[in-house]
C-alpha cells in the first residue's frame, strides 16, 4: 500500500507541492470476478496546496482494469482516467466532514483513495465491446458468437402447481 508522510511537507499559505509517484494500485472484486489493474502500479501526479484552513490534495493518473465480460465473460478492458481531489482541514477541532478519510495519522493513504477513485470512475457494466450479446439464458451460448433463439419454453417441474392457480 502506497502512503504519503505529509509531515514531511514544509508548505506556507498559498505554497504548492507536486510530484510524480508510483501508487500501487489492488485488484477489484465485481459480482464475484476479478478484474486486474494493469499495470499494478499507476504513475501518477500528486499536488498539495496550502490553503487557509486546510490542504487541498490532487492525484492523477490512468489506469486499464483486466477481467471478464459481465455479459458473456470474455476477457474485457475499462480504462480509467482519473483527477480526484481531495481537502483536508487541519484546524484542531475540525468537524468530521472537512477532514479527508484518507489522512491517517499524518500519512495520505494514497493506495486506498486511488482504488475508490477508479470504483467511481468505472461504468456500469464491463463490457468486452458495445452492444455485447451474452449468454444465451437457456443453454448458456455465447450469443455474440452463436446467435440462435430457442423454439420451445420448457417449463420448470417443479412451478407446475404455481401455473395452475394462474389458470383458476
Amino acid at each position: 500500500m502506497t502512503t504519503y508522510p505529509l509531515r514531511r511537507l514544509r508548505l506556507r499559505l498559498g505554497d504548492e507541492h507536486r510530484e510524480a509517484v508510483a501508487v500501487a494500485l489492488e485488484p477489484f472484486e465485481l459480482g464475484g470476478e476479478r478484474y486486474l489493474p494493469v499495470p499494478a502500479q499507476a504513475e501518477a501526479t500528486f499536488e498539495v496546496q496550502r490553503a487557509v484552513s486546510g490542504d487541498v490534495f490532487r492525484l492523477a493518473f490512468e489506469s486499464r482494469l483486466h477481467g471478464p465480460c459481465m455479459r458473456c465473460l470474455q476477457d474485457a478492458v475499462a480504462d480509467v482516467r482519473i483527477d480526484a481531489r481531495e481537502y483536508h482541514e487541519t484546524a484542531e477541532g475540525a468537524p468530521k466532514d472537512m477532514l479527508s478519510e484518507y489522512v491517517i495519522e499524518g500519512e495520505l493513504q494514497l493506495s486506498q483513495w486511488a482504488r475508490d477513485s477508479i470504483a467511481t470512475a468505472l461504468p456500469a457494466q464491463i463490457l468486452c465491446r458495445p452492444g455485447c450479446a451474452g449468454l444465451c439464458m437457456v443453454c448458456g451460448k455465447d450469443l455474440n458468437v452463436e446467435p440462435h433463439t430457442h423454439e420451445e419454453t420448457v417449463s420448470d417441474p417443479r412451478w407446475a402447481a404455481l401455473e395452475a392457480l394462474r389458470d383458476e
